[in-house]
């Protein structure tokens, strides 16, 4: 999700994709300007904060790489759950790699509605030559509400009207 304060924006963003694809590859050259040309496969998830100052804000990207491994799929949605947006790589030389990124696309959709409501779109990237690595996460830090809502400080809200009645159980009255 992402917060807005004083033309401050902390967004989260999560990668998704096939193992191999380029995730690890992808933020790193966006937060350190690195290529690896033989990146290790991420455990797990690796997380990365990267500022980015577009128009009349700034926006902070709290980033998280998902492993691309099989056995941590199950793990995926407590990264992407709350994101205010998805990055899906994967590999142009690699049907496969496509593929998998396809079922991710329909993973994400089936959680929310948010790809049918908004606009996608769709930008060639690669870690390796730099081409437009700045622009993807430039283009979606554009992208983001600058209008978001606010929490409630008070916390939860309650009912008004008369209280229900607790019944009790016990087991050994």
């Amino acid at each position: 999700m992402a917060t807005a304060g004083n033309k401050n924006i902390n967004a989260k963003l999560v990668l998704l994709g096939d193992v191999g694809a380029g995730k690890s590859s992808l933020v790193l050259r966006f937060v350190k300007d690195q290529f690896v040309e033989f990146q290790e496969s991420t455990i797990g998830a690796a997380f990365f904060s990267q500022t980015l100052a577009v128009n009349d804000a700034t926006v902070k990207f709290e980033i998280w790489d998902t492993a691309g491994q099989e056995r941590y799929h199950s793990l995926a949605p407590m990264y992407y759950r709350g994101a205010a947006a998805a990055i899906i790589v994967f590999d142009i030389t690699n049907q496969g790699s496509f593929e998998r990124a396809k079922k991710w696309v329909q993973e994400l959709q089936a959680q929310e509605t948010y790809a049918l409501e908004n606009s996608l779109f769709f930008m060639e990237t690669s870690a390796k030559t730099a081409t437009n690595v700045k622009d993807i996460f430039y283009e979606i830090a554009k992208r983001l509400p600058r209008v978001q809502p606010t929490e409630n400080p008070a916390g939860m809200v309650l009912p008004s009207g008369p209280a229900a009645t607790a019944v009790s159980s016990s087991c050994c009255a």
